[in-house]
Formats: structure tokens, C-alpha cells, sequence
């Protein structure tokens, strides 16, 4: 069990956790929520012993093996695979020691530490490390490529695979969710579904904590409290306190009022017959647990565009990659305004690709791309996080987009993106991830552009942005084009989707329940390939089996020298002892000495007779055990 107890914990003269309580049982699967700054991440580092705090306690058992997902890493010359496999530390030492013990010619450390490499699942190291792999996206080709060759999103895959390697009692996951896409992400939860120890996660990802959690723990003032149930359970138990709280009621009369207007909206198009029920749904949840964000701190309307187009976009027999390598081809593709379109696709489909063409950051690789009069394009994507000025504030970097714009106006706007009062005049350099995003989200606003391209735009937002930004862009009345693998804003924001698939972008017809129900599938009926251990993983398995067969008989032979050493000397002894002359002409001392030698040799060959037996026993088994796995 982890029990925290009246922690207090300060940073400066603010306190981050102030008599803090919170117990977690073995085997609960906690979701940790908050708003960003509240000290989910702070709280890690309590668990794992990485900070002390000025007051209470922290247990966490001490023979728990704690897994934890590091953001970042130094690069490193280790192949993908190979990193993967090093985050099952176990194997990797008794590994380590195996090759000592040979390098020593210590036989018995040999059988000894193959025993304790079986144990661990050492033979299925790499194949373990391959299926992770495979899961979270990476290609068979990759599985040799340096970590350090991996751009920083992949390397945190990276850093997530070799996490899941971790024979872990406590697994702590800080927003394992940031960097993958739907498919990687549909793996992550499958898997954590059948982890044993005790999970921690920190996401913003509403369906990833419904499925991955039992219990949710809410930070918030300093305090912890702990509700039963995943996301929606607490959702709607917090909802329910927060509508008896009668200052929260004409806010959540003006919530209720705005998502109404969506579902009408839905409804009135009878054409989208299979989109609707899918999208009335998804709202009739945003509609139950609007109350619980009526607190929120974000408060912000995503201005309409001051001009727009009867078409905006229009894109014909379209080729769209890098150079020689076009990634999708023949390609037709129209906006106007009012269209909410969400592009599907695994990961490397094209996806990033096709949103940075349409942004005008690459050229097409061929056919014609027509914009409407007033199609004036804003763009969202994580990159754009690093290409703030980080000397400038975001009062400058507003005023940079528009010098005539009111001061108060652009405070006001600012505000409701959660920047309030002397926080627009912060240098952006000091700024944490969730709060750069949402500050080009902010900018972006701001331009009021006719076709919105979002490319993963809630990757490091909180739950509370989340919410606040799909209720926002309810009332947008320009084209929307989304990328996401947040399947909760899709279904809140998406009427209709598009798949990237085998170098084509078509219409997807169906909802998105359809297609992560297509992709749980295709994974079911998939061949076992990747997880099968290959010629080479067999080949080296064969030849372990033999090395270890040998090591054991080896160890069995010498126990038997050994025996048959003792034996020998103790027979000549007692024969010895035997002899009369032996007491004529032998003293007292000597005697007693001879005797003494007699009784350890009897102790010796008492135990070496019993280490030879289990030398024995053990090589039979294991030639038993090999034998019947064998083909």
C-alpha cells in the first residue's frame, strides 16, 4: 500500500501540497487529474524518493520496483531495441553476471544464474522488446536504428517502451499519451489492461483514463481527494457537487445552452444519418459533465472569420510528400465553410504531411490546389510550441500580429486563455509546455483565419483546456480540418472523417466508433508474426539451451569429481585409523588431529553428495523441460 500523510511541500514561499493525504492499495489503476501547475509531476518525484518533504510521510514498500516513464533522455549510440530491452534491468544484470561467471570459469555461478535467467523470461527479452516496439508504432527496419537518430516525440515513444519492459510493482506513466497516435494509443491501453502491479497515470486523455483506470485521485489547493470509479465517474460525482454550489448555477445554464445549440445543429442534417447518433451522443456526455468545468479558469469564444468564401479549398488529383517520396496521391479534397473534418490514419500515413501542405510549410508534389478569395489559413502543430520567441511576452507577441489592436482588448483575450493579469507581461521562456500551446492557440485565435488546421492541438493541454477549447470551436463557423488521438474532442468537434490509408486519402464512411472498431479488429484478426520469435531469436535460443545443458552437466560432473575426491582421501583415512601402528606410533595430539580430519571429511562429503544430487535433479529437469518444448 502507498499511504502519504500530511505532506506539506513548498516551492519558494507557495505551498504545492499542504497537509496532504492520499492512499493507494495494491492493484488500483489511479488517474491523478488537476489543473497544469497544481503538482501532478511533483508528486512523482515524492513517490519515487526524488524529493523530501518539509513535513509528513511518504511509504511506498520498499521492495516495490518502480517503473517511471522519463520525458527526456540523453542521446544515446544504442540501438532502438537495445534501449528497449535495458529497461528490464533484472535480466540485464543477471546478464551481466552470467558473463562474469563465464569470463571466472565459474561453473556453479553459471547454472546458478541460468537458472535466475530463465525465471526472469530472459529468453523472451527480445521478443518482449519487439512486440512493445511493434505496438507503439516503431517498423521492424527501425529496430536497429541508434536512439539518438529518433526525433524528440519518438524517443519518448522510446522512453515508453523501454518503461513498459520494467517488471514493474508501481508503474507512474506522466502523460504517456502526448505522442502517439490513435493506433499506438489503442495498443497502450490493451496493454495496461492486463498489467498486474499498482498503475499512476497522469493524462489529459478523457476515453484513455476510462479505460485504463479504476480510481481517479483530483489535485487541487494543495489537497488530494480520491473518488471511485475512472474519468466519467468522477466527472459526474463532481459535477453533482459542484451543481449544488448555487453560485455555479447560471454557469451551467450558459454551458448546458451552448452544447444544446450543437446538438440542434447535428440534428438539422439529416443527410449525415450515421454521423448523427455517434455525435449526439458524444454531446449528450459533454452536456452531463459540463457542470464539472464550471470552474474552470478558461473562459474564450474562438472568433469567427471577419470575411469568408463560398469555397475555400479545392484540391484535384493532389500529390503530397517530401521530394521524390510522395506519400499520398490522387487526392481530392474541398472545404467550404462549416465543414468539420477529422483525418484518420496510422501513424506515418500522411497525416502531418497533408496539414502542412494545405499550411503552405511544403509544396504539393502535383495536381491543383484552388483557394477561395478569403481563405486565409491559421495552423496549429507541436513544432510551432519551439518557435516562440522565448525573450518576447504574450502581450508582445500579440501585439506583433496586430500593433492597432486595443491594449484591453488583447488583455481580454489573453485572459480567457487562461494568461491574466500580470501573466501576459511573463517572458515566454519561462512558460511551461501546456502554457506555450495554448498560447499559440490563443495567437492563432486571434488572426480569426476562414480554415482551421489542427494538427494534435491538445498535446500538453489539461482537461479543463480540453473541454473549454471543443466547447469554443462549437460556434466557429469557418472549415476546421483536425488532427487528433484525443477520440473524445474528435467526437465533441468532427461531423466528418477522412482516412490516410496505403497512400490514399478517401472519405471514411462511418463514425469514429466505427473505425477504432475497425482497428481493434484488424489487431485481432493480424497475424502473430511480430510477437513470434524469429529465425534468428530461435537460433539464438537453441544455442543458450545448449550453452546452459552444458553449463549444468559441466557443474553436475565436477560435483561428482568433488564426491569421489572425498570419498577417496576419507577411505585411505579410515583406513589409516584402522591400522594398530597407527595408535603405536602416532601421540595423543596427533591422534585427536586425525580424528578431527575424519569427522570434517564425513561433513564435506555429506554436503558434496547433496550438492551433487541437486546438480543432478536440476540438469534432468532441464533436459526434461527442453525436450518436451522442442518441436
Amino acid at each position: 500500500m502507498i499511504g502519504i500523510a500530511d505532506v506539506t511541500l513548498r516551492r519558494g514561499d507557495r505551498a504545492l501540497f499542504e497537509h496532504l493525504d492520499l492512499t493507494i492499495h495494491a492493484g488500483q489503476r489511479v488517474g491523478l487529474v488537476g489543473r497544469n501547475g497544481v503538482g501532478k509531476s511533483t508528486l512523482f518525484e515524492l513517490l519515487r524518493g526524488r524529493l523530501i518533504p518539509s513535513q509528513g510521510d511518504v511509504h511506498v514498500p520498499p521492495r516495490w520496483v518502480i517503473g517511471y516513464m522519463q520525458q527526456e533522455s540523453s542521446p544515446s549510440m544504442q540501438s532502438a531495441l537495445e534501449w528497449t530491452k535495458a529497461g528490464d534491468d533484472r535480466v540485464v544484470r543477471i546478464e551481466r553476471a552470467i558473463a562474469r561467471a563465464e569470463s571466472n570459469d565459474d561453473v556453479d555461478a553459471q547454472a546458478r544464474l541460468h537458472g535466475q535467467f530463465e525465471d526472469a523470461d530472459g529468453y523472451t527479452l527480445e521478443t518482449r522488446a519487439a512486440a512493445i516496439l511493434s505496438g507503439l508504432g516503431f517498423d521492424n527496419s527501425e529496430f536497429g536504428k541508434p536512439q539518438q537518430d529518433f526525433s524528440g516525440g519518438w524517443r519518448i515513444r522510446l522512453n515508453l517502451a523501454r518503461t513498459l519492459m520494467t517488471p514493474a510493482d508501481l508503474l507512474l506513466l506522466d502523460e504517456p499519451t502526448n505522442h502517439l497516435d490513435l493506433d499506438a494509443l489503442l495498443w497502450l491501453e490493451s496493454w495496461l489492461k492486463r498489467f498486474a502491479g499498482t498503475l499512476v497515470v497522469i493524462a489529459h486523455d478523457r476515453d484513455f483514463l476510462d479505460a485504463c483506470t479504476d480510481h481517479t485521485a483530483l489535485l487541487e489547493n494543495g489537497r488530494a481527494t480520491m473518488y471511485r470509479g475512472n474519468y466519467s465517474a468522477f466527472e459526474r460525482a463532481r459535477a453533482e457537487n459542484l451543481a449544488r454550489q448555487s453560485a455555479m448555477y447560471r454557469a451551467q445554464q450558459r454551458e448546458a445552452k451552448h452544447i444544446q445549440s450543437f446538438i440542434d445543429r447535428f440534428r438539422a442534417k439529416s443527410s449525415k444519418a450515421k454521423q448523427v447518433q455517434s455525435r449526439i451522443k458524444a454531446l449528450e456526455r459533454l452536456k452531463v459533465s459540463a457542470p464539472a468545468h464550471t470552474d474552470s479558469p478558461y473562459r474564450f469564444d474562438f472568433p469567427n472569420p471577419e470575411r469568408t468564401s463560398r469555397f475555400l479549398l479545392d484540391v484535384e488529383h493532389g500529390a503530397f510528400g517530401y521530394e521524390a517520396n510522395r506519400v499520398l496521391e490522387e487526392v481530392r479534397f474541398a472545404l467550404i465553410p462549416g465543414n468539420r473534418i477529422g483525418i484518420l490514419g496510422h501513424n506515418g500515413a500522411g497525416k502531418s504531411t497533408f496539414m502542412k501542405t494545405l499550411a503552405g510549410e511544403l509544396e504539393p508534389l502535383g495536381g491543383t490546389f484552388k483557394f477561395g478569395m478569403h481563405a486565409n489559413v491559421g495552423y496549429f502543430a507541436q513544432h510551432q510550441l519551439e518557435l516562440l520567441d522565448g525573450s518576447s511576452t504574450p502581450l508582445e507577441a500579440i501585439t506583433d500580429i496586430d500593433a492597432a489592436a486595443r491594449e484591453q482588448a488583447m488583455r481580454d483575450h489573453l485572459g480567457g486563455w487562461g494568461f491574466p493579469g500580470s501573466m501576459v507581461g511573463q517572458r515566454i521562456t519561462t512558460l511551461s509546455g501546456g502554457e506555450k500551446a495554448r498560447l499559440v492557440l490563443a495567437l492563432l485565435a486571434w488572426r480569426r483565419p476562414s480554415i482551421l488546421l489542427l494538427d494534435e492541438p491538445t498535446n500538453h493541454l489539461d482537461l479543463e483546456m480540453r473541454h473549454a477549447l471543443s466547447v469554443a470551436l462549437q460556434d466557429y463557423s469557418g472549415a476546421m480540418v483536425l488532427v487528433s488521438h484525443d477520440r473524445e474532442f474528435m467526437a465533441r468537434t468532427i461531423e466528418d472523417y477522412f482516412l490516410a490509408d496505403r497512400g490514399r486519402l478517401l472519405p471514411f464512411d462511418g463514425d469514429l466508433d466505427a473505425y477504432v472498431l475497425e482497428l481493434k479488429q484488424s489487431r485481432s484478426n493480424a497475424p502473430t508474426e511480430s510477437i513470434t520469435p524469429s529465425r534468428k531469436d530461435r537460433r539464438r535460443a537453441s544455442a543458450d539451451a545448449r550453452r546452459r545443458t552444458q553449463t549444468l552437466r559441466n557443474a553436475a560432473q565436477r560435483a561428482e569429481a568433488r564426491v569421489n575426491e572425498l570419498s577417496r582421501e576419507l577411505a585411505l583415512l579410515h583406513h589409516r585409523l584402522g591400522e594398530p601402528d597407527t595408535y603405536a606410533e602416532q601421540g595423543a595430539a596427533e591422534l585427536e588431529a586425525l580424528l578431527e580430519r575424519q569427522g570434517k571429511l564425513r561433513r564435506e562429503l555429506a554436503h558434496a553428495e547433496q550438492h551433487w544430487l541437486e546438480q543432478q535433479e536440476r540438469l534432468e529437469r532441464y533436459e526434461a523441460n527442453d525436450q518436451s518444448s522442442s518441436p
